[in-house]
C-alpha cells in the first residue's frame, strides 16, 4: 500500500508550535495524522537555536524558500563543456571507464570535473531519442541500445542441455548397494561471488577432498 505524501500545512506548523514543549513528538504526529519522523525532521530544520522555540512563521518561510530553490545542475548536462569533452573522447571509441581515469587525471584538483563510467552510461542512455543518442551508443564496445540489468553474479543452475533429473537415477544407485556412484554438489555463496563444489562416493562415503 502506498502512501501520498503531504506537505505541512499552515495549520500544521501552528500545531507544532502551540503543542512543542508541551507534548511529545509521537504525541504531535498522533493528533496530525504524521509520522513521527515527519515532525521530528520539521523542528530538526527550522529550529535556528537551541534558545529560540520553533515558529510557525518562520518555518513556512523558509520551507517556501527551499522549494523554490533550483536543484543543482547534474556534472553531464548535455548543454556543458564537460559533456562536450566526453562526447569527444567516445567518438574516439574510448570506453567510458578510461574515460573516467582520464578526467581525474586532467583535472586532479577540479572535483566537478570528474565523474564516474556509471554516470556516463547513465547521461547516455538517458539522453532523449535522436541520431547523437544512437551515434554515442554504438561507439561503446558492446553497442547496445539497451543497458544490461546490473548483477553481481548470475545462478546459472538448471541450464545444462539435455539435464537428466537425479530422481530419475536407477534404484540401486539410490539404494547405495553397488559402489563407484559418485555424488556432486554446489554450494554457491553471497551473491554467487564464491562456490564449493563436493564429491561424495555414495557406498563407502568417501570424500576426496
Amino acid at each position: 500500500m502506498t502512501h501520498c505524501y503531504r506537505h505541512l500545512s499552515a495549520e500544521d506548523r501552528a500545531a507544532i508550535m502551540l503543542m512543542q514543549g508541551h507534548h511529545s513528538i509521537r504525541s504531535i504526529a498522533r493528533q496530525l495524522d504524521r509520522a513521527p519522523s515527519t515532525i521530528s525532521r520539521e523542528l530538526t530544520r527550522h529550529t535556528i537555536r537551541p534558545d529560540i522555540a520553533y515558529d510557525a512563521s518562520l518555518a513556512g518561510y523558509r520551507a517556501r524558500l527551499t522549494r523554490c530553490r533550483p536543484r543543482r545542475c547534474p556534472k553531464l548536462h548535455l548543454d556543458g563543456e564537460l559533456f562536450e569533452l566526453v562526447v569527444y573522447l567516445l567518438r574516439k571509441y574510448w570506453p567510458p571507464e578510461q574515460i573516467a581515469r582520464t578526467l581525474k587525471r586532467m583535472f586532479p584538483d577540479n572535483t566537478d570535473r570528474h565523474v564516474s563510467h556509471e554516470t556516463i552510461y547513465n547521461a547516455l542512455y538517458l539522453m532523449p531519442r535522436g541520431s547523437l543518442k544512437k551515434e554515442l551508443i554504438a561507439c561503446l564496445r558492446q553497442g547496445n541500445g539497451k543497458r544490461r540489468p546490473r548483477s553481481r553474479g548470475k545462478a546459472r543452475r538448471q541450464q545444462i542441455p539435455d539435464l537428466v533429473s537425479i530422481h530419475l537415477r536407477p534404484p540401486e544407485i539410490e539404494d547405495r548397494l553397488m559402489p563407484s556412484h559418485w555424488e556432486g554438489d554446489l554450494i554457491m555463496g553471497a551473491n554467487n561471488r564464491s562456490a564449493v563444489g563436493t564429491l561424495v562416493e555414495r557406498t563407502t562415503r568417501l570424500d576426496p577432498g
